[in-house]
């Protein structure tokens, strides 16, 4: 297994909207378009920078991951996401080699990418997702 390049960096935000500001007016990125992923609780946009984006992530839920990550860290980077050429494979290839998983499956993401994170207990306390998009 290998990574194929950085896929996307996620950021954490309380207010999407206010935050886009920021990515759209001080750094001149472009919005290429938001999402929302009902199964992790997350409204996503997506701004490309070269050939990886920044991902900006805001709770939909109280209870959702992001807005645990929030309450406990404050606004910031999230996950760091890989992109990799076949995610089963990948997912095998860490638990092989002892990494802990947190999805021993792959799931849904934002984009119509199929991820999977890796416990930050098992890369040194960052949270990595493994992404694999056609």
């Amino acid at each position: 297994m290998k990574a194929l390049k950085v896929d996307h960096i996620g950021i954490a935000v309380k207010n999407l909207d206010e935050t886009l500001k920021f990515y759209t007016e001080a750094l001149g990125l472009e919005l290429h378009g938001t999402e929302t992923v009902e199964e992790q609780k997350v409204k996503v946009a997506f701004l490309p920078v070269g050939d990886t984006e920044v991902e900006l992530l805001e709770s939909t839920s109280p209870d959702g991951p992001i807005a645990k990550f929030i309450e406990k860290k404050g606004e910031g980077i999230q996950h760091i996401a890989f992109k990799v050429e076949n995610i089963e494979e990948a997912i095998e290839y860490m638990k092989e080699k002892g990494f802990r998983m947190i999805d021993e499956k792959p799931r849904y993401g934002a984009g119509g990418a199929k991820i999977a994170f890796m416990h930050p207990k098992s890369s040194h306390g960052v949270l990595v997702e493994l992404s694999e998009r056609k």
